[in-house]
């Protein structure tokens, strides 16, 4: 078994954001109202959020500005979550006084100096921001900017559901946002006890898929690329439910039927419950 390796995905940024800029340059002024996926959320106010997050990275990582503290102490992963929201809320009541046409003019141009910030970073350098979901309260950049990847990939997504247009769930743009969210599985299982030695299977199905193990080595889990030869359990995800079960856009209970189960299904139940975005 192959131990994951870092996965470098910064020069997909200019690729999957020129497809977004493309996306809402065609969008019919009617569209930018649609609901989407996102609770409270419509077509424009998904854009305004990626907008913000390309602002924050600019203003925090390459310029190193420290925004004024939260009103509330950051203690825990809960806090952590409060605080995104309360953020994300704020800024979203703001941007909704801007035009679509400012919107992309201002996504298009700071897209292009986020990617030039990702790509200069040591990739094995410490990141700004851990990857909480995965449990790691200090991550290497590569992770963090894989997770960036997710969240921009994801979000883009949501608006294409939300207006009829063609996925981007091509193996070139999809199976990293996979491959990243599986990272998190061994914080997923992290309150689960079994023997050494015990494996469980998590595979994606569909063009964009693959597989991935878990292994229980000397009381922790440990993940793998690919199927262990021998295993426990394992679960098997269309790819199409497997990337909305980990962003919360379906829930456990709609993706359980259809999920192929084989083995201790005890096992396979944290895969099934766990998410792979911050609120």
């Amino acid at each position: 078994m192959t131990p994951i390796r870092p996965i470098l995905l910064a020069d997909l940024f200019p690729d999957v954001e020129a497809r977004l800029v493309e996306l809402l340059r065609g969008l019919a002024p009617e569209d930018w109202g649609r609901p989407t996926v996102c609770s409270g959320w419509n077509v424009g106010d998904i854009a305004a959020h990626l907008l913000d997050g390309n602002l924050r990275r600019l203003s925090m990582g390459r310029d190193g500005h420290t925004p004024s503290a939260p009103a509330t102490p950051i203690r825990s992963v809960e806090d952590v979550v409060a605080l995104v929201n309360e953020q994300n809320a704020r800024w979203t009541a703001v941007a909704r006084s801007l035009s679509p046409a400012v919107l992309i003019d201002l996504l298009e141009r700071t897209s292009a100096q986020v990617h030039d910030y990702f790509a200069a970073l040591d990739p094995e350098g410490r990141a700004l921001f851990g990857v909480s979901w995965a449990g790691q309260a200090t991550s290497p950049n590569w992770f963090d900017v894989a997770r960036e990847y997710t969240e921009r990939w994801h979000h883009q997504q949501q608006i294409r559901d939300a207006v009829g247009a063609s996925p981007l769930t091509d193996r070139k743009h999809l199976y990293p946002v996979l491959d990243t969210f599986m990272r998190g599985l061994p914080h997923a299982y992290r309150a689960v006890h079994a023997p050494d030695g015990t494996a469980v299977v998590a595979r994606v199905s569909g063009e964009a898929g693959g597989a991935w193990s878990l292994i229980r080595e000397e009381g922790r889990w440990t993940l793998y690329e690919d199927a262990a030869p021998k295993h426990s359990a394992s679960i098997e995800l269309r790819q199409d439910d497997a990337w909305r079960l980990f962003t919360k856009g379906l829930t456990t209970e709609a993706v359980r039927p259809r999920a192929v189960v084989q083995g201790d299904a005890a096992l396979v139940e944290p895969a099934l419950t766990m998410t792979a975005v911050v609120a």
